[in-house]
Formats: structure tokens, sequence, C-alpha cells
């Protein structure tokens, strides 16, 4: 049956999505309620994960999954959304000739929230927090929640106005000059928690999450006493929509020392340790960043890790991600810069937690002994070790595929090329 037959509940859908559409977003609406009406009827859902089934009807069904869930739940919950700006005044705002890169992203998140969980017993609130934003995204923010029919369901923060602290989890920072964004997810963790949050909700400022999906999260947690929830990109059932590949062929020589000095994580099968749509119970997540080990990018496996350290329940699930490059931080910062923070923050915390042994010492050891910061990787980037060359996806971080003295000695033959090109 096509999926714009007369009697099908999905109308004709589109290949390439566009959250900011209004065409999109409407179209959407009325595949979840079609989805949802139908009952999870099993025919509808296997056909949504067919080969060559439309985009936007494979984000209807799992938006259509939540939305069912979230109707269903009886169990009063109040969840936290949080998320981080810096430099997001133009997403904040909507697309205009003289803004092409708009999202709205407040105004959407706050109206996502209230349509997913309209007629449920889920309870919510949104914070959002300047992290240092040179651009007063916390003054844009304010201004449209102050004008929003919902703003009274955000909280609006600054980072600086919170610092210095004299105690807690913010005290080792001297300013928001310090964090890069873990800074302000810790505190809109912390006040959502204060307020008596029973779960918090990461995720990213732009619209490359649709909220409508929080009930794929919640799930585990409120029917399963899941503590921690991680969205997985990688998933089979997941929905990627991401823009032409930011990384040179030398990825997957960062991606290997990333899966060896991380092999505590990435040999669960959590693949997907950034990836903005994760769940933390609050009891837990109190623990956890009562003394975190950084404040920049790499907090996803610093909490990843010390979640794994307190021996609690983590079940990863999935989601559908629209990539929002344009105004990505990875590209106004720089990718290396982005992948210096996340393999050196990921050698801190395996350290810490205690996970640093064996392959992972040897690699912790080759990452700080052979590269000084994002310059080197940027000679590694364009490059890569015949070793490598056939490996796939699920043998990054095997040693038989490439040890750490193997991949060692790679390294000083590229930066020894590398310098003599620059001379």
């Amino acid at each position: 049956m096509a999926l714009n037959a007369p009697e099908d509940p999905i109308p004709e859908t589109s290949q390439s999505v566009d959250p900011t559409d209004p065409g999109h977003r409407e179209r959407l609406r009325s595949m979840v309620d079609a989805l949802v009406e139908g009952g999870g009827d099993a025919s509808l859902a296997a056909r949504l994960h067919e080969t060559g089934t439309p985009l936007e009807a494979r984000m209807a069904g799992l938006l259509a999954q939540s939305r069912r869930w979230l109707l269903a739940a009886t169990k009063p919950v109040t969840v936290a959304v949080v998320f981080a700006m810096w430099g997001e005044q133009r997403r904040l705002r909507p697309r205009s000739a003289d803004n092409p890169h708009g999202e709205d992203c407040l105004a959407l998140k706050l109206e996502q929230l209230e349509e997913a969980t309209r007629d449920s017993a889920i309870r919510w609130r949104l914070y959002s927090v300047d992290d240092g934003c040179p651009h007063d995204s916390f003054g844009i923010a304010r201004e449209i929640a102050a004008e929003h029919a919902l703003g009274a369901r955000a909280t609006v923060l600054s980072l600086s106005g919170a610092l210095p602290a004299d105690e807690g989890p913010l005290a080792p920072l001297a300013s928001a000059e310090d964090s890069r964004k873990a800074g302000a997810i810790l505190l809109a963790a912390m006040r959502a928690i204060d307020d008596g949050a029973d779960a918090v909700i990461y995720t990213d400022a732009d619209n490359s999450v649709h909220l409508g999906q929080i009930g794929l999260l919640l799930r585990p947690f409120v029917d399963d006493g899941v503590s921690v929830v991680l969205g997985s990109r990688k998933h089979p059932d997941s929905v990627l929509v991401k823009e032409a590949a930011r990384w040179g062929i030398g990825i997957k020589v960062l991606r290997h020392m990333q899966r060896m000095i991380g092999q505590e994580v990435f040999s669960r099968g959590i693949l997907d340790t950034q990836a903005a749509f994760k769940l933390y119970d609050s009891a837990t997540l109190a623990k956890i960043i009562e003394d975190p080990t950084v404040f920049d990018f790499s907090f996803d496996t610093d909490w990843i890790l010390a979640a794994l350290r307190m021996g609690v329940r983590i079940e990863q699930v999935p989601f559908s991600f629209v990539d929002s490059a344009a105004e990505s931080a990875s590209i106004t910062q720089g990718p290396m810069t982005t992948w210096e923070t996340l393999l050196f923050g990921l050698a801190k915390q395996v350290k810490r937690y205690g996970f640093c042994e064996g392959d992972a010492a040897a690699m912790t050891s080759v990452l700080e002994e052979e590269i000084s910061d994002h310059r080197d990787l940027e000679q590694l980037i364009d490059h890569l070790p015949p070793d490598l060359e056939s490996a796939t996806e699920a043998e990054l971080g095997d040693r038989d595929v490439m040890t750490p003295e193997a991949l060692r000695e790679w390294i000083r033959g590229r930066l020894r090329a590398g310098n003599r090109s620059r001379s």
C-alpha cells in the first residue's frame, strides 16, 4: 500500500525536512495524530521502518510512539528540559531575510513540550542558560519568553550571574569564560533539581531534536526504573538527517583513539556519546554533578562514566535528529578544537573513575605524549593509516585492527611530514 493512498492514515510526505518550516511541522502534526488514533497498528508501524519510507513519516512514527506513551502514563512525573546557549542570538529568533539561520528555537521548544504532554500526567519546565555568550543570548531568550504564551514555563538563567560560587559544583569556575557548555548545563540541572524535577533531560539549543520525543526517554525511566536513558542516533530505529560529513578521512583515527581510551563506555555499545538527548534521574544526577571532572564539551562522557562507576542502570533508545550545522559551535570554534576537548577530557575522566588500564592506558599515553593540541590533530584529519582504511565502524577501538604503539608511530610520521611541509 502506498503511503499516500486515500485510505492511508499518513498523507503525502517528504524526504527533506526543515524543523523551521511551518508546512513540515503541520504535516508532522497531522501524521502523529493519525498514528496515535490508529492505536499503534503493527502493520503500519512496520511500514514506517521500511527502506524508502519518507523521512517525515519515520519521524512521525517516533513522535507517535512518544505521544502514545505520554497519554497512557498515569504516574505524575515532573521533568526538566535543559539546554545551554552560546552564540545562539540568531537561532533564538525566527528565520527572516535578515536572519537566514533563525530557528525560533526557544518558542518551538515550549510549543513542542506543550503539545506532546497535553492531557497527560507529565509536568514539565524548560531551562535555558547563557554560557557567557558575547551576544547576550540571555537577554534575547528572556525577551522571547516574556512575550510567549508559554513563557511562564521557561526559566532563563545566566551562568555569569551564578559566579563566582563559594561552594558546590560551580565553585571551580572563576567566571563564565572558564566554561565551555558544561557550566551552563550544570547550573540548569542544579536549578531543576532544586525546583523538584524528578528527571532532567539535556538537549541542544537548536531544533535538531523535536522535544515531542521526550516520551521515548521517559518510558524506561518511569516504567522500568532506569536511571540513565541515552538517545542514540546509531540505533537502527533512529532517524538521522545530517549534512555532508564535517571531517576528513582521518576521523577514523580520532574515533579509534576515542573508543580505545573510553573502552569502558564504547565496549558496552554506547557509541553515540555526544547525542544531545539524554535523561538522568534527578537523584542519580545530583550525585554525578557534586564534583564535575570537566566544564567543557566532554561532559557527556564524564556523566556516563560517573554513572557506570555508580553501577546504575543505563538504557539506549532511538530518536529523530535533524542536523543544524550552520550555527554549530564546533564549526564556529573549529572542529579539531572540539575533538581536542573530547579526547583530552575523556582521558582525564577515565583516569579519575579508575577505567584507565590496559589498552585504555596505552592509548591515553599516545594521546598525551604525541598530541600537543588541535593543531596536531589538524595534521592528522586528512590522512589515514593503512591499518584503518578498511576498518568498519564496529572495529574502531579494537587493538587487533591497530595497536596503540602502531598508531603512535604513524602519528609521529604524520607530524614530521607536516612540520617539513610548513618549513
